[in-house]
């Protein structure tokens, strides 16, 4: 198994962070990293996600939503072709902090035969998540100026 973990404070209201969050229809204009979510945020709904990790080929997959609770966490599983050869359990944090901040943390766990075979994607994984990150960061400080 091998599991990343990104972090960073925003200075926005979760409640705002939450709503770029789940506005999938807007992906494209300001996530470099996923580029694209479609369908139902609700947990058992499978999606469509298209990811573009820097320097890498994008790739597309149908996760489930495994855990919704609003303005604090979204999850899904996906999986690369048949369950155990990679998979993915993919979460969205957001965590108020005492000074009208949040902390935003997103993960993935990955497991199955291929992991140990795919190391470069997963450091590009990585870099997708931490660009996913400071735009989240940029788009909600923005919001919470107006």
């Amino acid at each position: 198994m091998k599991t990343i973990t990104t972090s960073i404070r925003i200075d926005a209201p979760a409640e705002t962070i939450w709503t770029i969050l789940t506005d999938a229809g807007r992906y494209a204009e300001w996530n470099p990293f996923v580029t694209q979510l479609d369908g139902r945020l609700a947990i058992g709904e499978r999606l469509r996600v298209r990811i573009a990790p820097p320097g890498a080929k994008g790739m597309s997959f149908r996760p489930v939503v495994t855990h919704f609770v609003p303005e604090r966490e979204l999850a899904w599983v996906g999986t690369l072709g048949v369950r155990g050869l990679f998979d993915g359990a993919h979460s969205f944090r957001v965590d108020p902090l005492h000074d009208d901040g949040c902390l935003f943390t997103q993960a993935e766990s990955f497991t199955g035969l291929l992991v140990p075979l795919l190391s470069g994607t997963l450091s590009k994984t990585e870099e997708g998540f931490e660009l996913l990150n400071q735009a989240l960061r940029d788009r909600a400080e923005a919001m919470a100026l107006r």
